[in-house]
């Protein structure tokens, strides 16, 4: 399985995002109303606009981009290593530019280069290039897919993958990690808590480690889909 790709040519990716403001009291009258329409589609009767705001995040529109940490393998005499890096902060216009700028020059016309993550196709990959455009910053080729064709569009999702056609059915990257005994990323917080440890508790490097550590759990899924060991611990290193 997956014999056409290279580890070393794929840049492993995911993101953390949280609402755009610390509570709903926060938002602009205008987006407020937009976001009272929003969540109409999914709050309970009980439930007031403000009572789900923390699910903001999700929605590129109403949320933003905190951490993006990317991976990639790399051979040294014979042994594999795992070099991750971070993108982070409370500029997202910098996040999203520094991260432009490190993915252009990955990809650099290298034909055989794709890009991985889990559920990537329907979440990390378009909030990225909507929060680019929202922000003002130009959007990778790699991730301006607009009238490509499926096999022009460089995206690997760990998910899929696991679907085996199957649309209908949804894995979480904890779920696998678990079945394939991968050592888990969500030993710390889980995508729930990101916003609290964002606006509360003001701890971005938390975030950072904890999407740090869903990048390597990709990467060592996207491993054991190929059939191949997976990367040592102690060959783990983070970019600064």
């Amino acid at each position: 399985m997956l014999d056409q790709f290279r580890p070393e040519d794929i840049m492993f990716i995911d993101i953390e995002t949280v609402p755009q403001n610390k509570q709903y009291d926060d938002v602009a009258e205008e987006l407020k109303m937009y976001w009272d329409k929003k969540s109409a589609y999914f709050r309970n009767e009980n439930e007031t606009p403000a009572d789900v705001y923390q699910r903001a995040g999700i929605y590129a529109e109403f949320g933003k981009i905190v951490c993006i940490s990317v991976g990639i393998i790399v051979n040294k005499k014979g042994n594999r290593f795992f070099r991750v890096k971070s993108f982070f902060g409370d500029d997202e216009t910098l996040i999203l530019t520094e991260f432009a700028k490190m993915l252009n020059s990955f990809i650099n016309n290298e034909s055989n280069r794709n890009l991985c993550g889990h559920n990537v196709k329907e979440f990390d990959f378009p909030y990225i290039a909507r929060r680019m455009l929202i922000k003002g910053v130009s959007i990778p080729q790699v991730l301006d897919v607009a009238g490509k064709k499926p096999w022009e569009v460089k995206f690997i999702d760990t998910l899929d993958l696991w679907k085996f056609g199957d649309y209908k059915h949804y894995t979480s990257l904890g779920l696998l990690t678990a079945i394939f005994g991968i050592p888990t990323p969500k030993d710390d917080i889980d995508g729930s808590q990101v916003a609290h440890v964002y606006y509360v508790d003001r701890d971005l490097e938390r975030i950072a480690i904890y999407c740090e550590k869903d990048v390597l759990a990709t990467a060592q899924l996207f491993l054991k889909l190929k059939g191949e060991h997976l990367i040592d611990a102690d060959k783990v290193e983070r970019v600064f």
